[in-house]
């Protein structure tokens, strides 16, 4: 359902050793139907683990609760001890969210949440982020302060009275903070230095919080207040980034640890950055970095293009290799593998919505297209086609970027390759949407037709599924249609030595063109809705001709380069 609302969960727990504890929790959140666990993160050093699930708001929160009270029979927070700041055994519990909610709906299921764990767990529970009750609990940190040790004694101040739960120590839980927040990247990056120090004082140059301000020397010298007696802070480089320093003996390297709350105001890459400067100015070299959890896509594909521009290199390339650019710049691979589709968070949701005609190899899409089945057939190839004509055009722009003695050339050149790619992206997804679109009109053919009712819900179904498998073919001409804008491009000022590829690319988007208006033709020619029918048959009639005059005079274009 496209306009189903997603939320996602991120519950850091208190335990990052003992797996068989870890399992029985992961185990309670994957028994609640309607919830897919993502990603599973546990920390040694840090004794802390980082779970991650997502699904519509009611199974997200009945998975967390069931998770939080697992957690409170199975982790002891009387022994615990570790790197990262904690005060519970389920420490933080932030809920995001993903697709058509709200924060102020977020908010409200956090509120469910934390009154019913508080009610029925008997578990301290505090407000934070969107969902905080108190402008001083905005911050985590905050929260949080003093940690597990000072719980005992904050729990006895008024000031301190939990939003939810008792206002009385749980020794073995702790308490919990439950949250709305924006999506947050947990990100680390790794030192060639053991001292703790030190990685704070690169963490205290990139945070927004900065450090504080000091008369004289910037360690020993007086505290700068303002007027109020409040100390003065100089900020740091990065908006919406917080960051401290530690030293984390799994790997025997120092880091800097850092939570990126808006990563549209601080990028990944240019917190990676900020870390390089920041430890170069100091003696020190950041080595690599490392991931906590899921990432967005965008965050990568963001990091792949700006290591390009710094080489000077096109942008226009595969989602795939943006991605391997992006790993091995930051050196997200330097600690642990980095597989993408299990560490990027729409690549993880992806998996209940394969692809299977793209997943083929050459020879089996042939095959199956061979065989009696009627589909795939001359809808997903014409969306095929098209996407290898568009590739065609986008491959002589990335070798027009790079060509020696183009240099000056060579951001004209990329954006004609990102043009391209994204052309290329949007056909192959028509590969088997042209498939699905079919099959809905078997499924509507399928229904009942007994009753009157039954009649008439089976011709509604079946008009509707007509017109959306009218409806991708004609997407598919527009597309293609598109993709002359970069092949003729090309075809013009691209690397003449690749001329021919243009006009192959030419070629294939004319047939695209062509088969895909066979299949708007004989679709549409079903449909009562004649309104509809015609005003679509008309543009593609319109798009058949023009296309046609468009790979004559890319032809024409190559002809004249061929015959110098």
């Amino acid at each position: 359902m496209p306009n189903k609302q997603l939320i996602e969960c991120v519950p850091n727990f208190s335990e990052g050793r003992d797996m068989v504890a870890i399992k029985q929790i992961t185990d309670v959140i994957e028994s609640v139907e309607g919830v897919k666990l993502l990603d599973v993160d546990p920390g040694k050093a840090t004794n802390r683990t980082v779970v991650t699930f997502v699904g519509e708001p009611a199974p997200v929160i009945e998975a967390a609760f069931l998770a939080m009270k697992k957690a409170a029979e199975v982790i002891d927070m009387r022994q615990h001890k570790g790197e990262h700041p904690r005060m519970g055994a389920t420490d933080v519990c932030p809920l995001i969210p993903i697709a058509n909610i709200a924060m102020e709906e977020v908010v409200e299921w956090a509120r469910k949440l934390g009154e019913r764990a508080g009610r029925e767990l008997g578990i301290p529970i505090y407000l934070y982020e969107y969902a905080a009750t108190r402008p001083e609990w905005k911050n985590l940190a905050a929260v949080r302060a003093g940690e597990y040790e000072a719980l005992p004694e904050k729990l006895a101040r008024p000031e301190w009275k939990p939003d939810y739960g008792p206002a009385s120590f749980n020794a073995t839980a702790g308490a919990t903070a439950v949250g709305a927040r924006d999506f947050l990247i947990a990100y680390n990056a790794n030192l060639n230095t053991t001292s703790v120090r030190r990685a704070n004082s690169v963490a205290f140059d990139v945070r927004e919080n900065g450090r504080v301000k000091r008369e004289g020397d910037p360690v020993t010298g007086a505290i700068v207040r303002d007027d109020k007696g409040v100390p003065v802070r100089d900020p740091g480089a990065c908006k919406a980034v917080k960051a401290i320093g530690w030293y984390i003996e799994e790997y025997g390297i120092a880091q800097v640890s850092m939570n990126l709350t808006n990563i549209g105001q601080t990028p990944l890459h240019m917190a990676f950055e900020a870390c390089r400067q920041s430890a170069t100015g100091r003696g020190m070299r950041v080595t690599g970095s490392e991931l906590v959890g899921l990432v967005p896509l965008q965050a990568m594909l963001d990091a792949g293009r700006y290591y390009l521009r710094q080489q000077q290199r096109s942008t226009g390339v595969s989602e795939e290799e943006l991605i391997r650019i992006a790993v091995k710049s930051m050196g997200l691979d330097e600690l642990t593998p980095f597989d993408p589709s299990k560490k990027i968070i729409e690549y993880r949701l992806r998996e209940d919505k394969p692809d299977p005609l793209l997943n083929m190899n050459l020879r089996h899409f042939s095959d199956v297209t061979a065989s009696e089945s009627v589909a795939p057939g001359g809808g997903s190839v014409a969306a095929y086609v098209g996407a290898l004509g568009v590739s065609l055009g986008t491959m002589v722009a990335n070798l027009s970027a790079h060509r020696r003695g183009w240099d000056d050339k060579w951001e004209e050149f990329s954006g004609w390759a990102e043009k391209g790619q994204e052309l290329r992206d949007a056909l192959l997804r028509l590969v088997d949407e042209d498939t699905r679109a079919f099959n809905r009109i078997i499924e509507a053919v399928r229904l009942p037709k007994e009753t009157e009712a039954e009649k008439r819900a089976r011709a509604e179904a079946m008009e509707e599924a007509t017109k959306y498998a009218t409806e991708i073919p004609f997407r598919t001409m527009e597309l293609a249609f598109r993709s002359f804008d970069v092949i003729k491009a090309m075809a013009q000022a691209g690397n003449p030595n690749s001329a021919s590829d243009a006009g192959v690319g030419a070629l294939c988007a004319r047939a695209a063109i062509m088969g895909a208006y066979l299949n708007v033709r004989i679709n549409a020619s079903g449909l009562k809705d004649r309104i509809f029918a015609n005003d679509i048959l008309e543009k593609a009639g319109r798009m058949a001709e023009q296309a046609n005059q468009l790979e004559q005079e890319v032809l024409e274009e190559i002809r004249r380069k061929v015959d110098k």
